[in-house]
């Protein structure tokens, strides 16, 4: 996958096969499903979610492919509040592609499809150290500030969840 042009520094995936980077599809849903139960650390949402989000969440989501199977996924949607900014959902790459840029170069990717916005916002656990270096990297790419603020409390989440830290990047230059 070649990085868009004039961003030599963009995000490449280095895994030695062929990855291409897309816009989901509703048959999609099921791997991102079982990619996502198999990270052992996202919170799994509903298959039927899943195949929902392919649906009507697609143009603002990418999976990635080898030998056409899905090996990775980002998904997020718009702030209805804030069109402006791009909310990333989830993050899921395959074990066997980790640690290869599948997942910075996916966010990369999203973050150029997906017309008229300048902040991205996720939120990710205290001890989620590859989400924490994902976003942190992507701010750092992008010359964008990065501010960390408590989104939603441990009290709030129940059952042992760990608080979730709102990273806000931006404004985010192409």
């Amino acid at each position: 996958m070649a990085a868009p042009a004039g961003s030599p520094d963009r995000a490449r995936p280095n895994i030695g096969e062929q990855v291409t980077i897309g816009h989901p599809d509703v048959t999609d849903g099921v791997a991102c499903w079982r990619l996502a139960e198999a990270t052992g650390t996202l919170d799994v949402n509903s298959r039927y979610a899943y195949l929902l989000w392919c649906r009507d969440f697609a143009a603002t989501s990418v999976v990635a492919r080898r030998d056409g199977e899905v090996v990775g996924f980002v998904t997020g949607f718009r702030r209805p509040e804030e069109p402006s900014t791009l909310v990333v959902w989830q993050v899921a790459v395959d074990a066997a592609a980790r640690g290869r840029g599948v997942a910075a170069a996916m966010l990369d990717a999203l973050f150029d499809r997906v017309a008229d916005v300048d902040h991205l916002e996720a939120t990710v656990t205290p001890d989620n150290t590859g989400s924490i270096a994902l976003f942190s990297r992507f701010a750092a790419r992008r010359g964008a500030q990065l501010s960390r603020s408590e989104l939603f409390g441990a009290e709030l989440l129940g059952s042992g969840h760990e608080p979730e830290i709102l990273f806000r990047i931006g404004p985010v230059h192409r």
